[in-house]
């Protein structure tokens, strides 16, 4: 059902006795599945706080709680622990989670335009898109790092982002942004409140 690796096993075991939470389980939540939005979150929970109708697995070391409603999507899932450049700390990896990443000859024109323009361009603030979802022509797109709740996001967006897409790949008539910002921990720009 889900799979833990064993440096994220070994993490989460370091973490548990650090806090001294070795009696918890660690609980796998998950917003929006079955969209290209889906969101993963971990959190250590005591037996008290376990919903009655939760599935519980072994981690090796652990329990791990995942709700009922999202089993389905967690099935063949694995945590991980990642340390690299544009992302480290725990990683979920849910295939059924989000919707099949598009492709065909569209989707590989649009991949080509974020890796060779828009990602270099965005990088230098720590950013980075890729492409979540494409349906008729429509692109939907996930900004991550700098990008994630930057004040500026709606700029880069329509005046760079779609521009460059709507240039390069002439079938594409919007660019849509599925990105939780509110979820962004280092802004590049954070916006005034």
């Amino acid at each position: 059902m889900l799979t833990v690796t064993e440096l994220a096993r070994n993490k989460v075991l370091d973490v548990m006795e650090s806090q001294g939470r070795l009696q918890d389980a660690l609980r796998v939540m998950l917003t929006h599945g079955g969209t290209a939005m889906a969101e993963f979150g971990l959190q250590f929970v005591a037996d008290e706080d376990i919903p009655e109708d939760a599935a519980v697995v072994d981690g090796g070391g652990f329990r791990v709680v995942i709700d009922r409603e999202n089993l389905p999507f967690l099935e063949g899932a694995t945590i991980d622990y990642v340390e690299g450049l544009h992302e480290s700390g725990f990683k979920v990896d849910a295939p059924n989670a989000r919707p099949p990443k598009p492709s065909g000859p569209v989707a590989d024109k649009i991949v080509e335009v974020i890796e060779t323009r828009i990602n270099p361009a965005i990088a230098s603030h720590g950013g980075f898109v890729v492409l979540e979802g494409l349906k008729n022509d429509v692109a939907y797109l996930r900004f991550g790092g700098g990008c994630q709740g930057c004040g500026m996001i709606n700029v880069t967006l329509k005046q760079g982002v779609e521009v460059m897409i709507k240039e390069s790949v002439p079938e594409i008539a919007a660019v849509m942004d599925v990105t939780d910002h509110d979820s962004g921990q280092n802004p590049y720009y954070r916006p005034s409140k």
